[in-house]
């Protein structure tokens, strides 16, 4: 529901713009049929659809990446940049099976979901990652052999950390979630994934 409706609005919004006054009120009217027939259950909260923070505000204003001025698109990146929360004990890299766990599942933030209850990353629906995975997505790029192809070093440790815990620290408006900055995965499962995509004896990094 949170992606889908943001998109809506942002729909609703871009397809007028040669006529602002019109695509303030369609966007108005937009809003006030979310607040009207939608109700807030467990995780999936009609503010989480609604309240937007500056970099949501930004690539609703501009949802074309052509549109996109290369300055803003700067400036939001190095906003989010800013923001990202690296490891409270300096230690990066978890357990690549239970990344690999996170990886495959899709599960989280669903009205049914109970209010705690871990959420996966679903990262196979939009990347390659494992070899032995076979359906995957293809709207990122393949993440097979993402360590050994890159190493580990610390400026690589860290890029990987920044762009799972908040993806718009280096892609403005990116399609990925901001893992860590929305509180989708929280800091050991951030960990886990890092493993399964650096950690040498991880199935994404052999032949």
């Amino acid at each position: 529901m949170k992606y889908g409706l943001s998109i809506l609005a942002s729909v609703a919004a871009f397809g007028l713009t040669a006529q602002p006054a019109l695509a303030a009120d369609y966007a108005k009217q937009t809003m006030d049929l979310m607040k009207a027939d939608f109700r807030s259950k467990g995780p999936a909260t009609v503010e989480g659809v609604l309240q937007q923070d500056e970099a949501q505000h930004l690539c609703s204003a501009y949802p074309a990446p052509d549109k996109r001025p290369k300055k803003l698109a700067a400036k939001l990146e190095a906003e989010q940049l800013k923001l990202v929360k690296y490891p409270s004990d300096g230690q990066y890299i978890g357990r690549w099976q239970e990344g690999e766990k996170i990886a495959q599942s899709g599960r989280g933030m669903q009205s049914s979901d109970k209010p705690g209850s871990p959420n996966g990353g679903n990262c196979y629906a939009c990347h390659q990652i494992s070899k032995a995975e076979i359906s995957f997505g293809n709207i990122g790029p393949s993440l097979y052999q993402y360590g050994k192809l890159r190493g580990q070093s610390e400026g690589i440790v860290k890029y990987t950390w920044a762009k799972l815990y908040n993806s718009q620290a280096y892609s403005a408006c990116s399609n990925m979630p901001r893992f860590g900055h929305k509180g989708i995965l929280d800091e050991q499962q951030l960990k886990d994934v890092m493993a399964l995509l650096l950690d040498p004896a991880s199935p994404v990094n052999k032949d």
